[in-house]
């Protein structure tokens, strides 16, 4: 196997350590896939197991993300497709984590993590997007996919077509399809609100 092909694979078992899952463990949720929302990410972390959990998930979960994107930057210079290819396998290893049987999280954080060294400009972009549209509509799943979708316009429009670019809308693209049951609570009116009481 090849330095790249094994950069790749690194990528998604990096990306796949399910440190939202670890954490609230730490805290007292025996399995986050069992409580809130069933996600396994820094938001449902936050609400079953309380600000500092979630925090810590959102610092571990975004930071696997920036290892493997500088990881592979460092180990293949000049090589602008790794880094890029990388980053979207970190995002995947986050939503489909071999160690939990491929039930992971949306891969927001983890997207975050892994753009901030490629894009950081875009990702200040989609961290923007994403506070106004949660801030404004009180969905941090919609403020997610507005982030998303702002990476991959900003990084296309302030860089061109490239690497980064295609991967940002690859990641885009599937963060938007993991927020598919987000979408049809909130065309339903049963998407739970930033701050809302718990039922």
């Amino acid at each position: 196997m090849t330095t790249r092909a094994l950069a790749i694979v690194a990528a998604y078992l990096v990306g796949s350590v399910p440190f939202s899952f670890l954490v609230a463990r730490a805290f007292g949720v025996r399995d986050v896939r069992r409580v809130g929302s069933g996600n396994v990410g820094a938001t449902n972390v936050l609400r079953s197991a309380g600000k500092a959990a979630g925090a810590l998930a959102f610092l571990f979960d975004t930071g696997k993300g920036a290892a493997a994107a500088l990881a592979a930057a460092a180990l293949v210079p000049g090589d602008a497709a790794l880094p890029a290819i990388v980053a979207v396998a970190a995002v995947v290893g986050h939503m489909y984590p071999v160690w939990l049987r491929f039930q992971g999280g949306k891969g927001v954080a983890t997207g975050l993590g892994a753009f901030a060294p490629l894009a950081p400009a875009a990702t200040l972009g989609a961290l923007l997007a994403f506070a106004l549209v949660a801030a404004a509509t009180r969905y941090v799943s919609l403020g997610s996919i507005a982030g998303a979708l702002s990476l991959a316009a900003l990084a296309w429009a302030l860089a061109g077509p490239g690497p980064v670019a295609f991967a940002a809308a690859l990641t885009a693209a599937l963060v938007v399809c993991r927020h598919r049951s987000n979408l049809r609570r909130i065309l339903g009116g049963s998407e739970r609100r930033a701050g809302a009481a718990r039922e």
